[in-house]
């Protein structure tokens, strides 16, 4: 008597792609150079922003509770009024500056950053030349 062996093999793609999608989430991460590049410029974009914002959403507040002094809406007096004032040209001050201080940080992070950018820019160009 002959025994039969038989060989059974089942594939799914999906149940395949969904192993591999949880066993990548697991393996350590290696920045291929286009992220790297891609980082740097996402940084160099957005440098400053919140140092500017910081600045302006301060200025404008100050500004706010100077306008609130001087025209008597919270308190009264010769005092408030002159301290609103002086409190109002400070926010005016602090909201006029968020731009330069946003450019200037642009500018030093542009520099700082600028020759590894363009090293890894060049670096890639020739890669697909």
């Amino acid at each position: 008597m002959e025994q039969e062996i038989t060989f059974s093999y089942s594939y799914s793609a999906k149940r395949n792609s969904e192993i591999q999608e949880i066993r990548n989430k697991y393996l350590p991460r290696e920045e291929s150079k286009l992220e790297k590049l891609k980082r740097l410029d996402n940084t160099v974009q957005s440098a400053g922003m919140t140092e500017a914002l910081c600045a302006g959403i301060g200025g404008a507040l100050v500004f706010g509770l100077g306008m609130c002094l001087a025209m008597e809406v919270i308190g009264g007096g010769t005092f408030l009024i002159a301290l609103g004032v002086i409190l109002g040209i400070v926010g005016a001050i602090g909201m006029i500056c968020a731009y330069p201080v946003y450019k200037k940080i642009l500018s030093d992070t542009k520099e700082q950053l600028a020759p590894k950018i363009l090293a890894l820019a060049d670096e890639l160009a020739s890669e697909n030349n």
